[in-house]
Order: structure tokens, then sequence, then C-alpha cells
């Protein structure tokens, strides 16, 4: 099954088997690892990320499961985040050595790498308890599924189709106070929200496919570019808040000077990008576009 709602077919069969199948991915992923233990970390915080993203979108019919699971879920990918955010750290540094100025400043951002690079080994080889922390990641996988089986919605269409309106309002909404936090500040908190806010968008825009495929498509790719932009922002201010924590990290006062101008530089640009694809991804109003997945709904679930 695919992530995503059948129109037609029973809304509360639909919800759990989507559910399920990301909670059974994570177990089996965290289970096997076919690509090492921190790929299978990364592969099951995705699978919690979506699911978060699907409880997000029935809140409003469903508020004490969305609001006890998106806890349980939460706390279950921040139990396996410590070695996957060094990780990231690195990948961004690399990201800003790619677009470096002249050689002067990639010589610099080398270091900074290489210093990173071992900070995530060091972190990975104390994480020693690991493997306990996988293991009580996937009971907690196994009590999320006993939670799904108890949740229940009205399955009539037009219901449905009310529900499902209401999650995309609140979703748009709250992206619009978002992106209108980001025009009015510099810091990196609002766009911090952005982020999320367009990965819901992005996650519900999968969730609706059925009802436009194209269009739908057309719109998620947009919604990824807006959220990749606004991801390497948020990992720059993770690192200048890192660095400001540990000034060894950024190696001496040169190789300092030269990640702090590039850092900036880069969150300049970056901001400017973002705010102009997040006009472009939510340029219709909230009311005027939850209508319109209503009527795609209804029309599709005939």
């Amino acid at each position: 099954m695919t992530y995503a709602f059948r129109p037609g077919r029973p809304f509360t069969d639909d919800f759990r088997a989507i559910a399920a199948e990301q909670i059974t991915q994570a177990v089996m992923t965290l289970e096997d690892r076919p690509g090492g233990l921190h790929e299978a970390v990364h592969e099951a915080r995705k699978n919690f990320k979506r699911l978060r993203s699907l409880y997000r979108f029935v809140a409003a019919d469903a508020p004490q499961f969305q609001k006890h699971e998106n806890a349980r879920i939460r706390d279950m990918a921040r139990n396996l985040s410590i070695v996957r955010d060094a990780a990231a750290l690195v990948e961004n540094a690399h990201y800003l050595r790619a677009a470096a100025c002249n050689e002067e400043e990639e010589r610099a951002l080398t270091h900074v790498c290489e210093r990173l690079t071992t900070r995530r080994d060091r972190i990975a080889a104390r994480e020693t308890d690991i493997e306990d922390r996988v293991a009580g990641t996937i009971v907690a996988c196994e009590q999320a599924l006993q939670a799904l089986a108890h949740v229940s919605f009205d399955d009539r269409r037009s219901r449905t189709a009310a529900r499902l309106t209401k999650g995309w309002r609140r979703t748009l909404k709250r992206a619009a106070r978002a992106k209108e936090a980001c025009s009015a500040s510099t810091d990196a908190d609002p766009f911090h929200e952005l982020r999320k806010r367009a990965q819901d968008y992005r996650m519900h825009l999968g969730l609706m496919r059925e009802t436009w495929p194209s269009a739908m498509q057309a719109k998620r790719n947009e919604a990824k570019m807006l959220v990749d932009t606004l991801g390497h922002l948020n990992d720059l201010a993770v690192m200048i808040q890192l660095v400001n924590e540990d000034p060894a990290l950024a190696g001496n006062s040169q190789d300092q000077a030269h990640l702090i101008a590039a850092v900036i530089a880069r969150q300049e640009t970056l901001r400017d990008e973002a705010l102009a694809l997040a006009a472009t991804v939510f340029q219709e109003a909230p009311d005027e576009e939850s209508r319109t997945i209503r009527l795609l709904w209804l029309d599709a679930a005939r």
C-alpha cells in the first residue's frame, strides 16, 4: 500500500492501514538493517515523520488519540536522534564547502568538515546503548499499533470530506502564520516552524494524491524544494549554535571567521529562496484551497 488515501474506501480502514504500514516498515527496517544501523535509524525516523503528519491531518476528529500518539512518536524519534543529528551536521558542512567562494574558504571549511566528522564518530562510539534504544523503540511501535486498532471515524462520505477539509485548512493556516513570521524576522525559529508546516503540507499532498494525481505531484515537488531549502537553513543555525557552545569545533580563529562568513552569506541566500518558494507553494488562501480539496474528495469518492 502507498502513503495515500483511497477515495471510496471506508476512511477508518484506510487510515489504520496507512498508519500500520508506516509503523511496520519502521520495525522491519530497525530489525533487518539492510544499509546498516545508522541508515536504518534514518529511515525509521522518516516513517515516524509520515506518521505524525498523518495524525495531525485528522487531529480535529481524534484529538486525544492525536495528542497521545504524537507524543509517543516524537519520543521514539528523539530516542534515536543523537547520532543522526551529528551526521546531518557533517553533511551540511560538506554542503557549505561545495559552495565555498575561494580556495582559502574551502580549506577552512574542509577543516570544519574533518572536526565535525570526528565529533560524529566520537558520538557514535559513545552510543553504547543504541541497541537498547532500538529495542525500546520497537516495543513503542508495538504499543502504537495497539493504540491504532482503537481509533475510529465516521466513514460517511460527507463526514470524511469535512474532516479532510478541516485538516487541510488547519495545515494551511498554520503555514500562513509561519510564513508571515518569516517575512518579519531573520531568526531561526520562524523558519524552522515554516519547515515543519511545509513538511506537513507535502505529506498531506501525498495522502490526497489520488484525488488529482498530476496536480498533487506538482505541488509536492514544489513543497519538497521548500522543505529542503529550509532544512539547509535549519542545519546552518544548529551548526552555528554548536560552534558558539564549542568554538574549538571550528578550529583556529581564521577557520572560525571563514565558517561564520560562509554561513551568514548562505543563510541570507537561503532565506530569500525560502520566502520566494513559500510564496509559490502557499499562494492560495487556506479557505479557498480547502474548499477545492473537499470538492475533489467528494468527486473521487463517488
